[in-house]
């Protein structure tokens, strides 16, 4: 994208629709505007026009156009924008007559987000937000996205950043004009308390929990077990459609089956796993293997079994799971004679259903709904949501830390102490994208779709 020509896309829903916008941004919008209606509208007032083939004069569509002059535009470019009927046909009419233009170009994946942020329109974390805000699934994943397209966690990183670079400034003031009368002996001293105020300010920032990250990708429920326990016939209830397929005879789940639900407005993902049990086939064993490695690294598992059959709801494969929250399900309550919903004396949940008639399933949606609300209840505090922001946040305690046990070494270094303070601040300057992020920004922008 080194290049500056004036690029154009669909930056709608895919046709047919109401309402179709097509946007241009670069030097030649204005330019291409003036071909395809005639004339510039009003800086940022809606326009009637009647939008034609520049090379035939051949009326394309009736519409609305709007002009928006560069810097203060969305791009920080000139940017003009068609409103048309959404049709086929008119759509791939408006993109032919642009693409005859000469200088302008369909846009790439995200091309106009980057320039956005090349032009300083939105700084990284803003654009991971906007992606987050298209993303979303849920309300609770739409309102942090938007806190961080608003500038959540890149508002602070860029405040932490301004304090770091004043105590970066006391130190290296100490270093070059020491032999200076008036440049006080103590400067290391208030660099050092102010290092130390931002190290703690970021480290309890870090301690979340990762839930952002997690809001952002999804609860896990792993529903594990026996096999023919009744798994996947819970979870296509659960899902209320046929996700899974369901059998009699035991093993027929070998892998790991996904469904994602709207819980209460919480983002959840269910896992079907593999029956655990005991097998000399090869690939009944992986799966029974990757059903306990993922029932150990979800959020919360739903341990089924056989209700119906004599013996225990639980068995030692439960003390192997390292998941904080398991909760056991006993099934097939429809062939016994068993209450609908009980709750032990433990720690644990212990629910009493039939996955086949539906009886008490209302109970476990509730509960695993009150999961939900209480692990994210302090999603709202949170602003880390992704493992970029954790990396550099985690990076920039570690500069902070080097930096204080240097100075706490007889005969300290200041050298090494500024150079630990400006790795610190050079960190939070990647994490906004003000310094030294080429590498990354095509992982940043390849998911966006054309037109954004």
């Amino acid at each position: 994208m080194s290049d500056r020509s004036t690029i154009f896309a669909l930056s709608s829903g895919r046709p047919p629709v109401a309402i179709a916008v097509v946007r241009v941004s670069g030097s030649k919008a204005a330019v291409a505007l003036e071909k395809l209606v005639g004339r510039l509208p009003e800086p940022r007032q809606a326009a009637l026009v009647r939008v034609r083939d520049p090379a035939s004069g051949e009326a394309i569509d009736e519409a609305l156009a709007l002009w928006f002059p560069g810097l203060h535009s969305e791009t920080g470019e000139d940017v003009a924008e068609l409103q048309l009927h959404g049709g086929h046909a008119v759509i791939a009419g408006v993109l032919d007559a642009l693409g005859t233009i000469d200088g302008c170009r369909l846009a790439e994946p995200g091309e106009f987000t980057r320039r956005a942020f090349e032009n300083g329109r939105l700084d990284l974390t803003a654009v991971e937000g906007l992606a987050d805000l298209i993303a979303a699934e849920t309300p609770a994943q739409r309102r942090q996205a938007f806190r961080q397209l608003k500038g959540l966690i890149g508002d602070r990183a860029e405040a932490w950043r301004r304090r770091l670079t004043q105590a970066l400034a006391l130190v290296e003031a100490r270093i070059d004009f020491s032999d200076e009368a008036d440049v006080p002996e103590d400067l290391l001293g208030p660099a050092l308390r102010a290092a130390r105020q931002l190290r703690d300010e970021i480290a309890g920032v870090l301690a979340d929990g990762r839930r952002g990250e997690r809001l952002r990708d999804g609860l896990v429920v792993a529903i594990a077990g026996p096999p023919n326990a009744g798994k996947s016939t819970l979870l296509n209830r659960l899902a209320r459609r046929e996700a899974a397929i369901v059998s009699p005879d035991a093993g027929t789940t070998r892998d790991i089956i996904e469904v994602h639900l709207d819980l209460d407005g919480f983002p959840v993902t269910l896992l079907d796993t593999a029956g655990i049990r005991e097998s000399d086939q090869p690939i009944e064993q992986e799966g029974v293997r990757r059903a306990l490695e993922r029932a150990a690294m979800a959020d919360l598992v739903l341990w089924v079994t056989d209700g119906s059959a004599a013996g225990p709801a639980a068995d030692s494969t439960l003390k192997t799971l390292k998941s904080s929250a398991i909760w056991l399900i006993r099934n097939k309550i429809d062939l016994s004679s068993a209450s609908i919903f009980q709750r032990t004396n433990e720690a644990e949940f212990s629910y009493l259903i039939s996955a086949a008639t539906g009886e008490g399933l209302e109970a476990v949606v509730a509960g695993v709904a009150e999961f939900a609300r209480g692990y994210f209840s302090a999603v709202e505090s949170g602003i880390v949501t992704r493992a970029r922001h954790r990396r550099a946040l985690e990076e920039t305690v570690a500069a902070l830390d080097r930096a204080m046990d240097e100075a706490t070494d007889c005969g300290a270094r200041l050298e090494l102490i500024a150079e630990e303070l400006r790795a610190a601040a050079t960190m939070l300057g990647r994490l906004t994208g003000r310094v030294d992020v080429e590498d990354i920004l095509d992982v940043i922008f390849r998911d966006f779709c054309i037109g954004k």
